[in-house]
């Protein structure tokens, strides 16, 4: 229904269209109300349109159904597609990220967020489909394409549950970096793990379940496996698996996972050894949950367990001695001075030690296993990569009974969102600023002050948790509480049962805070937040873990130091530290968003239920993007995308515009009666302010199509008849009125043009086999006879020609454009230029000559010459759209404003030194930039592009001079040696030794 539907849609459709399945791209609604957000979803939602765009942000709706719009053929239809030439789609995004990747070199990440159940993990599934079928096939990248799939199920397995919400909730967060090669081959990946939810091996409300692979294990694994291992295939055996009361789920085939799985694991390189040993940890882990306590006379803990149970399952399986582990579960041993105590423990303190057990061997497994399929996927090859990051993360979460698991969450969920309207602020501002458009500045929620109440230091809900987990003496859960209504009492987004006013506290417990998100009220039992903060395991277990026969048991605990004294961090603090750290990955990367919604609570299909969406649109801050996205205009689209769509409207730019797309794109909309209000022209793109406006265009548009279409439909006939079928019939004819003479040099008689037709059909003949298939066959084409000339050759060239400039993307044609840009600049002036020029064989062995010009990278290092000594000083060159900024680790140096450069030289040589003259009128100013790069031809291609700065860049002979500070001059002198070298001369000059080049 999707395709049916959309294929019969552009960007902005037909009136009627819009009036029955909504607008494709939210900014273009009329209103930008709430309640017409919700109509518009609402109209595609009941078509099957479950995307829609909010610009480039991609807003997912579940639909909890199969939708035949995953296939191949949709695939294809996406790749190197202009963003909005087609209806919204996840591949679409996916293919734009990619190919702006590539484009400009630089890093991309896509943020998928949403609820629990809202289908973020079948996103992240399409995009690395996406990715696995698009990008270029070799050897290697059919290796990393199958471990990054595959890595997919078992972290699913390990790492996902069914919950209330979902049967298949990722209990953990999971960051990936795909890296890309130079020519757009997937080449490596890298996962990072986050909080995994450690407490649900130990305990899972009622209708929820353990983690997938233990019901898999039990459910599906062999009968052999299952008697090495000591299991029955009887979940209801596991204490660990029944608390809540539905270990078997209709919807979830355990048989099945359990062979995707084993399969997996194979692919990603995890060997047989580890493979069994990795299973012997999980059914460590269900007999540790059988282990049962109770209180002898003096109310000491006893293990009351099967001995026999105890025996096997200690050194078989956890590889560890079985009365060692016995004690450790029992006693604690304290130091006295330079001697051990054992201290007894109570059946509570012997059930926690049991679980603080279980927990950390499975949660140390799992960060195992994603290092495991970290080296699976390493790339080796040093040279510099591109990557896109996939975040695909716990959602916001509001349950009956919200523990520590859903505050860090939930704090997860204001970071993301703090950071999402940064990014999305700041890239608004620069394409406004980057086109010289005024822009308007929009009314925010700025979620800094939740952040700051849970994650500020000495203040913030995390550091007093910290300090109550630290402290001597009785600290509690409750204890804790109080803390926090004598430190945040009054502040606004906190309250308690005692803070709170009389209507409100009817609905706190005593035990329950409550924190006022920026998505919306969310009330946490306090009870468990300390022991779940400290997840601490007694010393001497730990010891004993280490000493396991089981490679993987020692492993993950071997990486402690066992002398230190040292308390590790609390799992809060240990996240908070993640979360900083994600954040700085993501800055650093260009961000894309896919915001998945959930229907309704139901699962089923065809059900909208509108006042949840409502709560949803409002925590993912959908109106917000809105708002900002919208600031001012409704839409904006590079020149020649737009002049390409809307030519046929104006008789001055149809069917060709000869000159500038912006000249162009500027005649069009005066022919249409655009008013100057209602657009504005940036540097490369035009800025509609109101839908309404384009929707015009776009009838208009419909409307010119049918007259038209008796045009295509001539059109189509005739591409579909061979060329010859078409000329053949006047060939003839042409060659006869131009030819005097036949093959032999004779006058044409009536006697030989019978030859001479035989002659030019069996020419015709024989080239029907033999045409050339590229621009760049030169050789192929058979030589015609005297009689006929090269007229059919132009024909055919010109086909050739026609085909391949249609088939040049976007992306491709501005590439080209940067690379003459780099060959009016350098070629015949420095010696370096050939250097860039690759040299690639085709299949008839005719040499192909093209520039070989790197991504220009908005990010470059480079070597700095400081102005007093030139001493060298590594940096980082970080373009803008209005300055440059030279910048060591994340501190910048300096910045030089595009308006106060005066010029750029370069040698002639084949060094890379390039001087930025620059504006010095205060002698306190700094003067002229003196730098060293690497890509010398790609950095100042980037940069000519972007500050329009082409005539500046000046090819010098000999000697630079250089301006230190205003009235002090110095220079850069340059000669050619054996060995390229760079240092200060006797004159006080900076001596540069460019290599002779060996071509």
């Amino acid at each position: 229904m999707y395709l049916v539907v959309q294929g019969q849609l552009d960007m902005e459709g037909a009136l009627t269209a819009r009036d029955r399945v909504g607008i494709q791209d939210f900014v273009l609604l009329d209103e930008t109300t709430e309640t017409a957000f919700l109509s518009n979803l609402k109209k595609r939602f009941s078509e099957d349109l479950i995307y829609t765009y909010i610009g480039t942000l991609l807003v997912s709706v579940n639909p909890y159904k199969e939708l035949d719009i995953y296939n191949k053929k949709q695939m294809d239809l996406y790749m190197g597609v202009n963003f909005f030439e087609l209806p919204p789609h996840i591949y679409a995004l996916a293919d734009n990220a990619y190919h702006t990747m590539l484009t400009e070199f630089n890093n991309h990440f896509i943020l998928i967020s949403g609820e629990s159940g809202a289908g973020k993990t079948e996103a992240s599934k399409k995009i690395l489909q996406y990715y696995a079928v698009s990008c270029p096939s070799t050897t290697l990248l059919d290796t990393v394409r199958d471990k990054m799939l595959m890595s997919n199920p078992v972290l699913e397995a390990f790492g996902n549950a069914k919950t209330l919400k979902n049967d298949n909730s990722s209990r953990f967060g999971k960051y990936m970096d795909i890296q890309f090669d130079s020519q757009g081959d997937a080449v490596g990946g890298h996962i990072l793990n986050y909080l995994l939810e450690k407490s649900r091996v130990v305990h899972q409300n009622h209708g929820e379940r353990n983690f997938h692979i233990f019901y898999q294990l039990v459910q599906g694994g062999e009968e052999d496996l299952l008697h090495q291992l000591g299991l029955e295939r009887d979940c209801q055996h596991y204490n660990y698996l029944t608390q809540g009361e539905c270990a078997i789920v209709s919807s979830i085939n355990d048989k099945n996972d359990w062979k995707t799985v084993k399969n997996a694991l194979n692919v990603i390189n995890i060997d047989e050894t580890d493979i069994n040993h990795l299973f012997e940890i999980i059914a460590s882990v269900l007999h540790l949950g059988n282990f049962h306590f109770e209180s002898n006379s003096k109310g000491q803990a006893i293990l009351n367990s099967n001995a026999e149970l105890l025996n096997y399952f200690s050194p078989q399986l956890l590889g560890v001695n079985a009365e060692t582990l016995r004690k450790g579960l029992t006693f604690r041993w304290i130091e006295v001075k330079k001697d051990e105590v054992l201290s007894p423990f109570t059946t509570d303190h012997a059930i926690y030690a049991r679980d603080a057990l279980a927990k950390a061997v499975y949660g140390r497994t799992f960060t195992w296993l994603v290092n495991k399929i970290n080296e699976s996927m390493e790339n080796t090859n040093s040279t510099r990569k591109t990557v896109i990051g996939l975040l695909d993360i716990y959602g916001f979460e509001v349950f009956n009974l919200n523990s520590f698991e859903q505050f860090c969450i939930n704090y997860c969920n204001e970071k993301l969102q703090q950071l999402f309207i940064q990014l999305t602020l700041k890239s608004e501002q620069e394409e406004y600023e980057a086109e010289n458009i005024e822009w308007e500045p929009v009314q925010f929620f700025n979620n800094k002050i939740i952040c700051d109440l849970v994650e500020e230091r000495h203040r913030g809900i995390i550091s007093i948790l910290d300090e109550e987990c630290l402290r001597p003496g009785d600290a509690t859960d409750l204890t804790f509480l109080e803390r926090l209504e004598e430190k945040m009492g009054s502040h606004p987004h906190f309250v308690t049962h005692r803070l709170a006013d009389k209507m409100t506290r009817k609905t706190l417990e005593r035990g329950d805070f409550r924190l006022l998100h920026y998505a919306g009220e969310v009330t946490y039992c306090v009870v468990g937040f300390l022991d779940k903060n400290n997840d601490l395991l007694y010393r001497n277990i730990k010891d004993l873990m280490r000493q396991s026969k089981n490679a993987i048991v020692r492993e993950c605990f071997s990486s402690m130091d066992p002398d230190s004294r040292r308390r590790p961090e609390t799992v809060a603090t240990q996240f908070k530290s993640s979360l900083l750290k994600l954040t700085e990955i993501l800055m650093a990367k260009e961000a894309w968003y896919v915001r998945c919604l959930k229907s309704n609570e139901s699962k089923q299909p065809g059900k909208f239920d509108e006042a949840l969406i409502r709560h949803q649109v409002k925590y993912l801050g959908l109106m917000e993007h809105l708002r900002v996205r919208r600031a001012g205009f409704a839409y904006r689209r590079r020149y020649d995308v737009f002049l390409q769509r809307y030519k046929p409207l104006c008789p001055a730019t149809w069917p060709h515009w000869r000159g500038e797309p912006a000249d162009g794109v500027e005649v069009l909309v005066q022919h249409l009666g655009y008013l100057p209000h209602e657009y504005k022209m940036g540097r490369t793109k035009i800025f509609i302010r109101h839908a309404r406006t384009l929707f015009a265009t776009e009838d208009a548009f419909e409307r010119c199509k049918h007259e038209l279409g008796e045009c295509t439909s001539v059109a189509k006939h005739f591409s579909n008849i061979n060329i010859f079928t078409i000329i053949h019939s006047h060939l003839s004819e042409i060659v006869a009125t131009r030819v005097k003479k036949d093959d032999i040099g004779e006058a044409k008689s009536t006697d030989n043009s019978e030859y001479l037709a035989f002659v030019r059909q069996s020419y015709l003949n024989r080239l029907k086999d033999k045409l050339p298939k590229t621009v760049l066959d030169k050789t192929t084409w058979l030589t015609p006879p005297a009689v006929m000339t090269e007229l059919l050759r132009k024909i055919h060239s010109r086909l050739l020609v026609r085909r391949y400039v249609r088939g040049i993307t976007p992306q491709k044609k501005a590439q080209l454009q940067l690379k003459v840009i780099t060959s009016n600049i350098f070629k015949g002036k420095k010696d370096s230029y050939p250097q860039s020029i690759v040299l690639q064989m085709i299949r008839n062995e005719q040499i192909k000559v093209i520039q070989c010009l790197d991504k220009p990278n908005r990010n470059v290092p480079v070597i700095k010459y400081d102005r007093n000594g030139f001493k060298p000083r590594p940096r980082q060159l970080i373009l803008t759209q209005t300055a440059a900024y030279v910048v060591e680790e994340a501190k910048i140096k300096q910045r030089v404003l595009y308006t106060s450069l005066k010029g750029i030289s370069v040698s002639n040589l084949s060094d890379g030194i390039i001087v930025f003259h620059i504006t010095c009128e205060d002698p306190k100013q700094k003067g002229d930039l003196v730098m060293q790069c690497d890509h010398l031809f790609e950095f100042l291609t980037k940069l000519s592009a972007i500050a329009n700065k082409q005539n500046a860049i000046k090819v010098v002979q000999g000697s630079i001079k250089i301006e230190i500070q205003a009235g002090k001059e110095s220079a850069v002198d340059f000669t050619t040696g054996q060995e390229p070298m760079v240092y200060k001369g006797k004159n006080g000059h900076l001596m540069v030794t460019a290599q002779v080049p060996s071509f």
